[in-house]
Order: structure tokens, then sequence, then C-alpha cells
């Protein structure tokens, strides 16, 4: 299969539906194997949701085939304490497109464009599905996390770090 046509770009307020629609329809898909129903109920309203300040922090971007639809989406934001230190935020791939280095592409121009902005690490909060992924693009695992999404749900995830050239 000869994979997709695509470009990178910067998100913005007007992609908050497109995005919202990816993350809706490719975590259930994807999490699916990795996580029980009981945790899948309770985070996925959450988590398949765009945040719209993410979208329009200039460090959140899409990967959109030349169609106009967004085959991924995925960017990071800066430690509010450690300015050299970024976080990897809400990385997805339209579940259609996986393995065929959409995530990878955003992912590396992630790299790039922190490392510009001075960070010399990232972090991510990674999910069990993606532990693989992470760590062939250069992520140690750091330990087992949860993350709090709301009073009483909490979703298993797996604290990962990478340095940065």
């Amino acid at each position: 299969m000869t994979p997709p046509a695509y470009m990178i770009r910067q998100t913005s307020a007007d992609d908050l539906a497109a995005v919202d629609l990816l993350l809706g329809r490719a975590y259930p898909r994807l999490l699916k194997a990795d996580y029980p129903p009981s945790v899948l109920v309770m985070a996925l309203p959450i988590i398949s949701r765009a945040q719209p300040q993410l979208l329009r922090s200039g460090t959140y971007y899409v990967a959109e085939h030349i169609s106009g639809q967004p085959l991924g989406a995925g960017g990071w934001t800066p430690d509010s304490r450690d300015p050299k230190l970024g976080h990897i935020r809400h990385l997805v791939t339209d579940h259609r497109f996986t393995r065929q280095g959409v995530a990878r592409a955003i992912l590396l121009h992630v790299f790039q464009t922190a490392e510009r902005a001075g960070c010399t690490g990232l972090t991510c909060a990674s999910t069990r599905t993606a532990e693989p992924f992470y760590q062939a693009l250069g992520f140690e695992t750091v330990g087992p996390m949860e993350v709090p999404l709301a009073q009483g749900i909490v979703f298993p995830a797996i604290r990962m770090r990478r340095n940065l050239p």
C-alpha cells in the first residue's frame, strides 16, 4: 500500500471539529485491545475531545491529506516550570492510516520545533498501545502513571522521556 500524500501544518481554532472527529473515530478503535471496557467507557468521552487551547497553542499540528482530510494530529507544549522540557500532547493517527508514517512524521516535526524553541528533552504520557511506537522513536519508559481526567476518573498511562540532540 502506498502511503498517503499529506502535509503537516500548524492547527488553529478552525480545526476543532476535524480534530474532534479524528480523535473520536480513532481512539476507541486503537485503544480497545489494551484497555478494559470499564476504563474506556469512562475515559473515551474525555480523551476523545479536541482541546481548543491546544489547537491555538502554535505547537499543535495536523497531518492533512491533499484532499483536506486530517490523517493525524499531535504536538507539544513547554513545561511551565522547566523551559527546557516539553510535553507531547494528544498524538493520534486515523485508525485507517496507522503504520504508514503519519504519527512518525508529526513527532519528527515536534522534535524539530521543540528543539528550535530551546527544549533539550520531551516527556509524554503514553497509552499502553503507543509505548512501542514511542520507544522506536527514542523514548525511554520511565514507569506507569495515572492521568487524572475528572473527579474520580483516571487513565492508566506510561510516563516516557526522550532527550533532544
